[in-house]
């Protein structure tokens, strides 16, 4: 959504959540390895399967001071261009939309305007990937087809299911126009304290039967792999399908059943290599997350040794609007690098997988704010309505190349130079980074007649387009 962030803040909601309705665990995890991607093309045979290449975005946006990362797509006819928040954790993509629009960020004019021609009808395939695996709550076949997305601080997104021309250039040089399924948003309520991110949607990027990459996976375009490259610099590159996955040097782990992003084993908690005792830590990867959430459980014991690991130290707490727990030094710090020295480098260690872990060293768990502190970049997801696992947000995923195989259900990763645009020929290519967190947790089908949230007390009311 459209208000720019001024600060880091706590998300306004976790954002790329992923469903409530998810129940199994996935697999998938970093290697402590910090090798860079090889620059050897993809052992997948294209020839072989007729797909036909890969399509590859530069990202904008950083964990710090904005909040989330994001890229462009080029819809409709004549073409025009819209930001997206990049969200692994869901699989619909959706944008604000002038339908007209209740409560959209954005001004009226740079809206998307849906054409009458391109509703989904209740009886449409694509309605019923969107609400797989229930089924679309119609009077009529041939009713408009709904979607609402609902959020863990209790935010809303309603709208309606369409069609339209996305142009999409490949890495092998071609230009496409497939058209595709995707979320008209017209009715948008945020109750949080923080802003929405800045962007006009969110392209969910999860292995969903309504994800755009299963769609052009359908055509025969690419294969169901996507990859992401998040720069500690602000920016970073996304690709779908293989042309930019390392043929060597990438740590690869399942991932559980048909849910998101979940790792099929649980881990262990250390600190500079050892025990803390916190153990069976359910994980999950979503790029839809400024930062790390760690249930109470684990949260509370781990701000416990991050502080006494500070006796000593130059260091006192300070109130930082940016994050709840923060600290102050003799003088204001520029960067992490100005401070990591003062913390411990912690590591998930991956039950019944032998040597793999993801390391987590002091820049990948900490910011430093506009005002020179030095804040905690993971949270108490209890706070957040997550109780149940652990989320490893883009803070974590920073500087490595993290590749999601959906074909094969597994997940990998390797450190990488986020700051170079790979090219067609797997060398890299410097490029500018743009300054460039929304999390989907339900998808509902909703209801035909008004709908009153019994937490808000407010109307949400059907549009027909």
């Amino acid at each position: 959504m459209d208000v720019k962030k001024k600060k880091a803040t706590v998300p306004w909601m976790l954002m790329t959540v992923f469903f409530l309705a998810l129940s199994a665990t996935f697999t998938g995890c970093f290697s402590a390895a910090s090798q860079q991607p090889n620059k050897e093309k993809s052992t997948h045979s294209k020839a072989a399967n007729g797909f036909a290449s890969s399509v590859l975005f530069p990202l904008t946006g950083s964990v710090y001071p904005l909040g989330y990362y994001s890229l462009f797509l080029t819809i409709g006819h004549p073409p025009k261009v819209f930001e997206f928040d990049i969200d692994t954790g869901s699989d619909l993509t959706w944008v604000q939309c002038d339908a007209p629009c209740s409560g959209c960020t954005k001004p009226i004019h740079d809206l998307y305007k849906p054409g009458k021609h391109i509703p989904v009808h209740c009886e449409d395939p694509s309605c019923g990937a969107v609400h797989f695996p229930e089924n679309p709550q119609c009077e009529r076949p041939d009713d408009q087809c709904d979607f609402e997305l609902e959020y863990l601080d209790d935010g809303s997104v309603l709208g309606a299911v369409i069609t339209d021309y996305f142009s999409l250039q490949l890495t092998n040089g071609s230009i496409i126009r497939p058209r595709l399924a995707f979320g008209c948003a017209y009715d948008l309520k945020h109750h949080g304290p923080y802003s929405p991110p800045s962007t006009d949607g969110v392209i969910g990027l999860g292995n969903g039967k309504a994800s755009i990459l299963s769609q052009l996976q359908s055509f025969g375009v690419i294969r169901n792999i996507i990859g992401h490259c998040l720069s500690a610099k602000g920016g970073g590159y996304l690709f779908v399908g293989d042309d930019h996955v390392p043929s060597s040097g990438i740590v690869w782990m399942p991932m559980s059943g048909n849910t998101k992003h979940f790792l099929s084993t649980t881990a262990e908690l250390l600190l500079d290599g050892k025990p803390t005792g916190v153990t069976d830590l359910q994980i999950v990867f979503d790029s839809g997350s400024s930062y790390t959430y760690f249930c109470s459980r684990i949260y509370k014991p781990l701000l416990d040794l991050v502080m006494r690991g500070l006796n000593g130290k130059p260091l006192n707490p300070v109130h930082d609007q940016a994050l709840p727990v923060c600290w102050k030094g003799k003088k204001p710090f520029k960067s992490v690098h100005d401070v990591k020295n003062y913390f411990s480098t912690l590591t998930l260690s991956f039950t019944n997988t032998r040597n793999v872990q993801l390391e987590l060293p002091p820049e990948a768990y900490l910011i430093v704010t506009d005002h020179g502190n030095v804040c905690l970049g993971i949270l108490n997801g209890t706070e957040a309505g997550v109780d149940e696992f652990s989320i490893i947000g883009d803070i974590s995923l920073q500087n490595k190349m993290v590749i999601y195989d959906y074909e094969k259900q597994q997940i990998g990763w390797v450190s990488a130079n986020c700051d170079r645009l790979p090219s067609s020929d797997g060398n890299y290519e410097d490029f500018q980074p743009y300054a460039a967190n929304f999390g989907i947790v339900e998808e509902n089908s909703p209801p035909t007649e008004t709908q009153v949230s019994s937490k808000s007390n407010k109307k949400v009311y059907k549009r027909e387009l």
